[in-house]
């Protein structure tokens, strides 16, 4: 009776032990590699924050144009472990603002009336913003809004990569 108890004893501890093992290493690999999107100072190379991103993760950097005066909405995505413009948005025509599409670029509205392009090719291994002085910019990223200025300071030059 004693050896059947301790057969039992010593198969659950086995079962344990490789369910452990098991469980250890695929959660050791499926964080391993894994890319971020980063922000930091383009200066100290400080990192304020990151987020990590698979192929297909969308934020956007919403601001208000220094010469046109009206809100500008820049959306982008990760493709291929690069930042791709994605969309913009905005409500009038000016200085600083495209007025022409370029190849395979497409022009709509939304229920607002802004203005939305599509269809950029442009990517970016580093995308640089320096962070308005007059108005904020406000980042957007897995459904959270972030006044840049709070995060990062006014004029501070800030980028975003993908690591």
């Amino acid at each position: 009776m004693r050896s059947s108890k301790m057969t039992r004893k010593r198969w659950f501890l086995s079962a344990l032990i490789v369910i452990s093992v098991v469980l250890g290493t695929s959660l050791f690999f499926s964080g391993f590699g894994r890319e971020e999107l980063v922000l930091y100072d383009a200066d100290t190379k400080e990192v304020y924050a990151s987020w990590p991103v698979d192929e297909g993760f969308r934020f956007w950097v919403e601001f208000v144009h220094s010469v046109n005066k009206t809100p500008v909405k820049d959306e982008f995505e990760i493709r291929n472990g690069d930042i791709h413009a994605y969309k913009t948005t905005y409500s009038s025509l000016g200085a600083g603002v495209q007025t022409e599409l370029r190849e395979g670029e497409s022009l709509s509205y939304d229920e607002e009336g802004n203005m939305v392009i599509t269809g950029f090719n442009m990517t970016f291994d580093r995308l640089n913003i320096i962070v308005g002085t007059v108005s904020d910019h406000i980042l957007g990223v897995d459904g959270l809004e972030f006044s840049l200025t709070e995060l990062c300071g006014k004029n501070t030059a800030v980028v975003f990569e993908v690591r």
